[in-house]
């Protein structure tokens, strides 16, 4: 057998909070295997499930983990972070305008160069030809309001929305931490 079909790739561990939800749910809180087994190693998680394949080294075996969980608990953030990817999650990845969901962009409702600041209450997702639609034009003027009033959202607002995207892989041994309506892969 070839060294590189037996290294662990694509054995992501599933990250789970001491009280057993993920830390996040987009993305999707997961760690690569190296990462996960040097956790194990500094006695920082606990292995809750296992993938059936193993890593060696001369005097050593272990199964990959596929499911860990942190022995101390991380208190989660009340406030989310005013970040691009933020916005686009609390908006569910669609222009606040259209409802397109592809070449997404920022858009100040009050635009900056009439004194509008970039903060949860003033920014909204946009595609790209609604953005240069409106330009530095106010919304009235533009004839074009946001869908839903630019907010600031709660952590756990983002983490519903968040599961309204599951990744593209997700491992069965995933399934009893997770709540997403799609199926898990076999």
């Amino acid at each position: 057998m070839l060294a590189a079909a037996r290294v662990p790739d694509h054995c992501p561990a599933l990250v789970l909070n001491a009280d057993f939800r993920p830390l996040s749910y987009f993305p999707l809180s997961l760690w690569s295997w190296q990462d996960t087994i040097k956790a194990v190693f500094l006695d920082r998680v606990n292995i809750v499930a296992e993938y059936d394949r193993t890593v060696r080294s001369a005097a050593f075996e272990m199964r990959v983990p596929s499911v860990v969980s942190l022995k101390a608990y991380v208190k989660p953030t009340r406030n989310p972070a005013f970040t691009r990817f933020n916005v686009f999650l609390r908006d569910r990845f669609q222009c606040q305008y259209c409802g397109e969901r592809s070449d997404l962009t920022f858009d100040h409702v009050i635009p900056r160069s009439r004194g509008g600041r970039t903060t949860w209450i003033n920014v909204v997702t946009a595609c790209a030809p609604c953005n240069l639609r409106k330009g530095g034009h106010m919304p009235a003027r533009a004839e074009m309001y946001p869908r839903i009033a630019p907010h600031r959202p709660s952590v756990v607002e983002l983490q519903n929305n968040g599961r309204q995207f599951p990744p593209n892989y997700l491992h069965q041994s995933w399934a009893d931490y997770l709540y997403w309506d799609s199926e898990l892969e076999p």
